[in-house]
């Protein structure tokens, strides 16, 4: 695996993403975050896409940013043959250490998610978890939808896990404070034009404050409808919760779309 980035101070050409995400205290401070959310996800993507009623072992499935793989192994535990791929060496060894300790098997690489080759073509291409609006230009997002279509075999599925911005804008908590064991993590959260941005201090017993950034680009329905369609997709369903209830534009905290290659 390449070597972990340091801080931002000693590397200030990082993005946010790549400096957050390959840093130990990332699962430190997300450490809330469950096997069975990530259960619950994965059951309602199958469900909706009709794969629980196929054989397992068939279906071939990529995780574009896998992160420390909790729906890549879920997926692994029931049979699928999956493929993760995150942009960070730190949470794909955790991803790989997990795999092995449940003696799963899984594929992952490391690749920015706009170039992943298509060395293969998958059944289902999944994005979960807020992993999609990261870059700077809004091109860039448009590149990795391109990219999740030449990724599918032909009729196959692209699941793309959004925040809604709406629901979002109503239930804002700007600011937040937490213990997690001994850290004191304190989350800001604003709004900064078409993106929802966080600051997150961290700051352990002894030592300094460590501050890292998110900033994740919103897009409406009717935006991100157009850039599927753009590329070749057909949107199929949208749902509101890792649940799958019905998508309801005011009350739903997710926008969890479901597209096939047309």
């Amino acid at each position: 695996m390449p070597e972990t980035p340091h801080s931002s101070k000693q590397k200030p050409s990082l993005h946010w993403f790549e400096e957050w995400f390959n840093h130990p205290l990332y699962l430190e401070v997300y450490s809330h975050r469950d096997n069975n959310e990530a259960a619950s996800c994965i059951h309602t993507i199958l469900s909706k896409t009709g794969f629980d009623l196929k054989e397992p072992a068939s279906l071939s499935v990529l995780d574009m940013a896998c992160g420390a793989g909790r729906h890549a192994l879920e997926l692994a535990r029931l049979g699928y043959v999956v493929t993760g791929n995150d942009l960070s060496p730190y949470l794909l060894e955790e991803a790989m250490k997990a795999a092995l300790n449940s003696h799963l098997p899984l594929k992952l690489s490391c690749c920015d998610m706009r170039l992943i080759p298509a060395n293969a073509l998958y059944d289902l291409v999944i994005q979960l978890f807020t992993s999609f609006g990261y870059f700077d230009l809004k091109k860039d997002d448009q590149l990795v939808i391109k990219n999740a279509y030449g990724l599918l075999q032909d009729n196959g599925w692209y699941v793309l896990d959004l925040l809604n911005p709406l629901y979002l804008a109503q239930h804002l908590v700007p600011q937040s404070r937490r213990s997690v064991g001994e850290l004191c993590v304190v989350e800001e959260r604003a709004f900064n034009g078409d993106r929802i941005t966080k600051k997150i201090s961290i700051t352990p017993p002894f030592g300094e404050t460590v501050i890292f950034s998110e900033s994740v680009r919103l897009y409406k329905e009717e935006e991100i409808r157009a850039m599927l369609k753009k590329e070749g997709f057909i949107v199929v369903d949208i749902v509101g919760s890792y649940q799958g209830e019905s998508f309801r534009e005011n009350d739903s905290p997710r926008m969890i779309i479901f597209s096939r290659k047309g």
